[in-house]
């Protein structure tokens, strides 16, 4: 991943935020991880612009407030917002959210285990393509 710029992890979820956060440590990844426990308060930091724009968004779908279909609608709106990417992290092995998620343009669709070899295989698969991609605005230097 772009060391240099944060990971937004929007999730409402204690444990499953610091299962995210020890394993990104874990793995040696060093971004900053920015966290919100729903899409209202991420929505509002990344209209601030006040930060680093995200590199990647790790979005959970079932949340209070403004859930990730919710947030995804407005995010994916905006000009200059939709080019983050984004993708999901979250329990719902439903096709509906599947589905409503790709029609959105997430970049991924992932499903939380609760066994921590399968978290760290997720990460790692995560931050490994993050790291190999080209994204809009990112300087080429070869």
């Amino acid at each position: 991943m772009q060391k240099h710029k944060p990971i937004l992890l929007i999730e409402d979820d204690d444990l499953d935020a610091m299962t995210v956060e020890r394993l990104l440590r874990d793995l040696g990844i060093t971004n900053q991880l920015i966290r919100f426990n729903n899409g209202e308060e991420a929505i509002d930091y990344l209209r601030r612009g006040d930060g680093r724009p995200p590199c990647l968004i790790l979005l959970d779908l079932n949340m209070p407030k403004m859930n990730g279909i919710e947030f995804l609608k407005v995010v994916k709106a905006d000009e200059i917002l939709k080019m983050i990417p984004v993708v999901v992290l979250t329990t719902s092995h439903e096709q509906r959210d599947i589905v409503e998620s790709f029609e959105l343009s997430v970049a991924g669709y992932m499903v939380k285990s609760a066994r921590n070899a399968e978290s760290a295989r997720i990460i790692r698969m995560i931050n490994k393509y993050w790291t190999l991609s080209e994204t809009p605005g990112q300087a080429v230097t070869r």
